[in-house]
C-alpha cells in the first residue's frame, strides 16, 4: 500500500487523521505542468539475478511439462504457444518499463525510499506507478493469446474475457488510486466492484464437496451454496487484492511474493492436469496457466528493476493487478482452498494488522520499520505487520536481507501446501 505524501498540503489537510499505508515509498503526485530538468535514467535491470530466480522455477516446470507427465499434445501446444508470448511479453516490459519511467518522472509521479531516509539513495527520485507497464503488456498477450487457442464458439471464451475485463478494470482503479490517492476504506470495496464482470460471467458450479470426515455429520457428499458461493467469490478478490497491498514496505517484497506464489500456482495446474483423465478438470487448470504465466513472465521484468536496490516503485497498479489476476484465477481453476495456503503469510500479515486496521490500536501514516542510516539496518517497530514481526523475531537486518527471508518464509508456505496436499490427498476429499 503505497505511502503518499502530496507536494503540497494546506494545514487544515494536514492535520487530519490519515489512513496506514505499508510502502517503502514517499509519493509526489502530479503538482504542476512546467518544464522540469531532465532526470537521469533509471538503473538498468539486474538480469543476472532474474534468471538465477527463474531457473528455480523453470527447471523442474518444464521437466514435469516435456518428461514426467503425459499431457495431450494439443493442450501442451496451447501451453508452449503462451509460454512463448509470455517470455516475449518478458523482453517487452524489460524495455518499456524505462521508457515509462521517463513520462511518470515528467508528471512528477515519483517517490522517494523511506527505507534510505538519511542516505544519498534517499534523496533519489523513483520513478512511481510502472505497475501500469505490466497490467497493459499483460493484457495485450492475454488478448493476443485467444487467437491460437479459442474459437468464437469456445464454452471458456465468455469466462476468459470476463476474467481479462475484471484484471483490466483492477488495472485501471489502481492507477487511479495512484494518482488520486484513495482513502483506504474505499481500497477495501475497489477489488468487489472490479470483480463483477467476473461473477456475472459465471456459468460454473456453486457447489463444494465436503471433506470425507464430515460427510457422516453433514449427510451429504456435494452442498449446493447458490449465491453464497458467488459471494465468496467476491470476498476472495478483495482479500487477495489487498492481502498484496498491505505486506510490503521492502524493495522487491510487493513483486517477489507474486512470482513465488504464481510459480507455485503453475506447479500446481501441471501437476493436476498430469494426474488427471477428466477433460473438463484438465481445461480448468490449463485455463489458469494462460492467464498466470504471462504475469508471471511481466511480474520478472518488473522485479529486474525492483529489486534492492529498487530504481522503480510498482505503485498499488501492480498489487491490484496481481491480487485480482491470482484470484481470478483461483475461483476459475476451483482451487481456492489451495490458494489461500499460498497466501499464507498474507493471512497472517492481515490478522497481525487487524488491530490496527480496526482502529482498536493506535495506525500511524506509516507502518515501517525504523531505518538507522548510521548501520543501514531495520529495527522493528509495535506496528502489526509481518516485516516488522520479523525484525521483533530475528534482530535488526538489512532490507535487502530482509526481503529474502520474507520471501523464503512465502516459498516455505507453497511447500507446505503441496505437502498439506500430498498427505491429505483421498483421505480429506
Amino acid at each position: 500500500m503505497a505511502a503518499r505524501k502530496r507536494a503540497s498540503v494546506s494545514s487544515d489537510a494536514s492535520a487530519k487523521p490519515r489512513p496506514p499505508q505499508n510502502d517503502e515509498t514517499l509519493k509526489a503526485l502530479p503538482k504542476s505542468t512546467g518544464t522540469a530538468p531532465i532526470d537521469p535514467p533509471i538503473a538498468p535491470p539486474k538480469l543476472g539475478f532474474i534468471l538465477k530466480l527463474s531457473a528455480l522455477f523453470l527447471v523442474p516446470y518444464l521437466y514435469l511439462i516435456a518428461r514426467h507427465f503425459d499431457i495431450d499434445g494439443e493442450l501442451k501446444r496451447s501451453i508452449l504457444i503462451n509460454a512463448g508470448l509470455s517470455l516475449a511479453g518478458f523482453f517487452a516490459t524489460v524495455k518499456l518499463i524505462p521508457v515509462a519511467s521517463t513520462y511518470v518522472l515528467r508528471r512528477n509521479l515519483f517517490g522517494y525510499d523511506i527505507n534510505k531516509k538519511g542516505t544519498p539513495q534517499g534523496t533519489v527520485k523513483v520513478p512511481e506507478s510502472l505497475g501500469i507497464v505490466v497490467g497493459i503488456v499483460y493484457l495485450v498477450l492475454a488478448i493476443v493469446f485467444q487467437y491460437f487457442n479459442f474459437t468464437a464458439d469456445s464454452n471458456w471464451l465468455v469466462e476468459y474475457n470476463a476474467a481479462l475485463a475484471s484484471i483490466c478494470f483492477m488495472i485501471l482503479l489502481g492507477f487511479m488510486d495512484d494518482v488520486l490517492d484513495v482513502p483506504w476504506r474505499v481500497k477495501l470495496i475497489l477489488p468487489s466492484f472490479a470483480a463483477l464482470p467476473l461473477l456475472m460471467a459465471y456459468a460454473g458450479h456453486t457447489t463444494i464437496i465436503i471433506p470425507k470426515p464430515l460427510i457422516p455429520y453433514v449427510g451429504m457428499e456435494i452442498l449446493n451454496l447458490g449465491w453464497i458461493y458467488k459471494l465468496y467469490m467476491g470476498l476472495l478478490a478483495v482479500f487477495c487484492t489487498n492481502s498484496i497491498n498491505i505486506h510490503a514496505g521492502l524493495n522487491g517484497l510487493e513483486v517477489g511474493q507474486t512470482v513465488v506464489i504464481a510459480a507455485a500456482i503453475l506447479l500446481h495446474n501441471i501437476i493436476q492436469i498430469g494426474a488427471s483423465k477428466d477433460p473438463e478438470y484438465m481445461q480448468a487448470h490449463a485455463f489458469s496457466i494462460y492467464l498466470v504465466q504471462p504475469m508471471l513472465a511481466t511480474s520478472l521484468a518488473l522485479l529486474s528493476y525492483n529489486w534492492y536496490p529498487s530504481s522503480v516503485f510498482v505503485g498499488d497498479t501492480y498489487t491490484y493487478f496481481a491480487g485480482m489476476t491470482m484470484a481470478v484465477v483461483g475461483i476459475l481453476g476451483h482451487y481456492s482452498e489451495t490458494l489461500l495456503i499460498f497466501f499464507l503469510p498474507q493471512i497472517l500479515n492481515f490478522l497481525l494488522s487487524l488491530p490496527q486496521l480496526a482502529g482498536f490500536v493506535k495506525c500511524p501514516r506509516h507502518r515501517l520499520p525504523r531505518f538507522d542510516p548510521q548501520s543501514g539496518l531495520l529495527t522493528g517497530t509495535n506496528d502489526g505487520t509481518l516485516v516488522n514481526f520479523f525484525l521483533r523475531a530475528f534482530g535488526r537486518k538489512t532490507e535487502k536481507s530482509l526481503c529474502i527471508l520474507l520471501l523464503l518464509f512465502q516459498a516455505m508456505a507453497c511447500c507446505f501446501c503441496f505437502l498439506l496436499r500430498w498427505l491429505l490427498a483421498g483421505w480429506y476429499k
